[in-house]
């Protein structure tokens, strides 16, 4: 190789090079945007769902401490009347059966907005009040299998029982089972999360492009603030499974 073809050469080594580099750094600021927008888009997503959570929150203390008393205290009123007539007493038991019914039914909205299991005694008691719930609301047999305490966080835990809270709520509504088996493990360093019923099925993905969707939409977004991955599969007059795997 005589001088002049080896200048050429270093020049190609030498552009081949600035090339490499001009590449390797859009490739670099590519995956950094990337991951930023991932990261500002959990961080959305996270701040929406705590804005959701603290006003469920406080919708459920003002119905619990104050519209609650609020009623027990027209009730006592009510009840202390002096009457002349059985028709006025029959008006004033019945009154009465009506405000104990108002109050049974905020206690059970207030219940399903903030669960005070939840707070108290954790994810596994809270599932189980509102599984027992759902099986007298609708008739819905539901097992859940859990033989371990679940060492979470307190935002790991509200976030786990809206999913299944979420997936419980389609079942009753949309699937038309009679059965839903819901089973929690650890595996290594993820937490499992199972769930298949024996309903009609659905299809998955195109109810997520629906605006019926939203529900499938919100449990998504649960799915991705904790790293998660959610899969489903289901079919027509087979039922659907959830699969969730949360990293912990």
């Amino acid at each position: 190789m005589d001088s002049q073809e080896q200048a050429v050469y270093e020049s190609i080594k030498i552009v081949s090079g600035i090339v490499g580099i001009i590449l390797l750094y859009f490739i670099i600021t590519i995956i950094r945007y990337q991951r930023r927008s991932l990261r500002l888009n959990k961080e959305k997503i996270q701040a929406e769902i705590d804005t959701l959570e603290n006003e469920r929150k406080r919708i459920a203390s003002d119905l619990h401490d104050e519209l609650g008393p609020l009623l027990s205290a027209v009730k006592l009123q009510i009840n202390s009347l002096e009457t002349v007539s059985e028709d006025d007493q029959e008006v004033i038991d019945k009154s009465s059966v009506h405000i104990d019914s108002i109050i049974g039914k905020l206690r059970e909205i207030s219940n399903n907005l903030m669960p005070n299991t939840l707070m108290r005694k954790g994810l596994k008691k809270a599932i189980s009040e509102f599984i027992d719930h759902s099986h007298h609301a609708s008739g819905l047999q539901v097992k859940f299998i859990c033989d371990e305490e679940l060492n979470l966080d307190q935002q790991q835990e509200i976030n786990i029982y809206r999913m299944l809270q979420e997936i419980l709520h389609n079942t009753i509504k949309h699937a038309q089972a009679s059965y839903l088996i819901i089973k929690i493990m650890t595996e290594q360093n993820r937490l499992l999360i199972m769930t298949a019923d024996n309903g009609k099925g659905f299809d998955y993905f195109g109810k997520l492009k629906e605006n019926s969707g939203l529900g499938l939409r919100n449990l998504q977004s649960r799915v991705e603030v904790m790293g998660a991955e959610i899969s489903c599969q289901s079919e027509l007059g087979k039922g659907t499974m959830y699969t969730v795997e949360i990293p912990i």
